[in-house]
């Protein structure tokens, strides 16, 4: 046990805690701006069919995003094996705002055809490849950064910055909503947020650059090597668990989150903007309970937090989407939302360093990004294209009892696992 875990943080290192966070808050803006403003820019690259048909389009775009992940995660994560976990944050921030400036300066289809629709899937192609290798430096990062005490705690920080990116991006569309007419929304304000993005993650950029590298990576034994084959010759067992572990948890938070903007406009039948309100104030909300969760397991573990999330999943989700189906009422909406995302943060709080917590310093980064990009490719990349899927085929419960089932699926994974915190391998760093 080195002297990060038995000693309080020392100053350095919660400075190097709260630098990681904002970069990642900054990483995430730009990859959630995308989806807040979906329903503006839809159009522009996809001009033909109703609204559902170019949400679908947009959603597929989406998806192929989240289809590069794993490519991120495999190469970045060898890249911040080998060379720092700093060193994979400075790659990823780099990547993305690269992605966000080409969104932003694109044309529309109108202007130069097919080539429009072709550049938003290079730049999303390079942004998943950035938030791929982003999820598994950032976990390994703050995980290895934060002391045995309060590892829980310090940790779920990767998802009050998740979260907070979403957030900034949506009150960046509600600022825009109240400051522009809708005509020029839909025109040519749609690309303000990317621009931002681009900017942040220039000045991200030389903050991770100044970055302190983790003990653990420092420390990590030699002889090790962090490849893919290492990874599934060596550590079958945990990445299985990384997969199945995320593919529930990673399914409810983009339904709960992200893909019920949509389903509040398309179809609980609100307008745009208060779609956007109630979204906003319950990701608030949600953000705010996540370094709590963590805390919690830092007293009780992983584990119970992980099970309530998947056995009040099984039992909630269809009644959940049914009860916002004929909800008017803003207030409503809100509450169940709310509710929603307070049962998924038995997984989001801690997902992170569970996994970081399940494998060795000299292959950890890449052992959290490849599987976990891997099901959240399957299952969070694709969740707003199969509920669009479902809605579109006449069946939208289908979708209900898809959630449900994913969830049922982690929940067995969740009561078969050891707890992380009891055997945790960042412990023999």
């Amino acid at each position: 046990m080195t002297s990060a875990d038995s000693a309080a943080p020392p100053r350095h290192r919660l400075r190097s805690i709260l630098g990681g966070s904002a970069g990642n808050l900054v990483e995430w803006y730009d990859w959630y701006a995308y989806s807040a403003f979906t329903l503006y820019f839809a159009p522009h690259f996809f001009p033909k069919g109703d609204q559902t048909t170019q949400l679908l389009n947009t959603a597929a775009v989406f998806a192929v995003g989240f289809l590069m992940r794993p490519i991120g995660g495999w190469l970045m994560g060898i890249y911040g094996d080998r060379y720092g976990r700093k060193a994979g944050l400075t790659l990823s921030v780099t990547l993305m705002c690269a992605g966000s400036l080409l969104i932003a300066v694109t044309p529309g289809y109108a202007t130069i055809g097919v080539a429009a629709p072709a550049l938003l899937v290079l730049a999303r192609l390079m942004q998943g490849i950035s938030v791929g290798g982003e999820y598994g430096a950032s976990a390994t990062y703050l995980s290895e950064m934060a002391g045995k005490r309060h590892r829980g705690f310090w940790s779920s920080f990767q998802y009050v910055t998740l979260i907070s990116g979403q957030l900034v991006a949506l009150l960046v569309l509600l600022v825009l909503q109240s400051a522009l007419s809708e005509a020029d929304l839909d025109a040519w304000g749609w690309r303000i947020p990317f621009l931002i993005g681009g900017v942040l993650a220039v000045i991200v950029f030389w903050l991770r650059r100044r970055l302190a590298e983790t003990e653990s990576f420092e420390n990590r034994k030699s002889g090790g090597q962090s490849s893919l084959f290492a990874l599934f010759r060596y550590h079958p067992r945990e990445a299985a668990l990384v997969m199945l572990l995320t593919a529930g948890g990673t399914l409810a938070f983009y339904a709960y989150s992200i893909y019920l903007q949509k389903f509040l406009v398309n179809t609980s039948g609100f307008d745009r903007a208060t779609a956007s309100q109630i979204n906003a104030a319950a990701l608030f909300g949600f953000m705010l309970i996540q370094p709590l969760a963590g805390a919690l397991s830092d007293r009780i573990g992983r584990k119970p937090l992980m099970i309530g999330f998947g056995v009040l999943g099984v039992l909630l989700t269809w009644p959940i989407f049914t009860a916002l189906e004929s909800v008017r009422s803003p207030v409503l909406a809100f509450l169940i939302m709310l509710g929603a995302l307070v049962i998924v943060t038995g997984y989001t709080s801690i997902n992170a360093v569970v996994k970081a917590e399940l494998f060795p310093a000299h292959i950890r980064t890449l052992g959290v990004a490849l599987p976990y990009a891997i099901a959240n490719a399957v299952f969070g990349g694709t969740a707003e294209y199969v509920a669009l899927w479902f809605k579109d085929a006449g069946w939208e419960q289908g979708f209900y009892w898809y959630v449900t089932a994913m969830i049922g699926v982690s929940l067995v994974t969740y009561l078969r696992m050891r707890d992380t915190a009891k055997h945790s391998q960042i412990l023999e760093d």
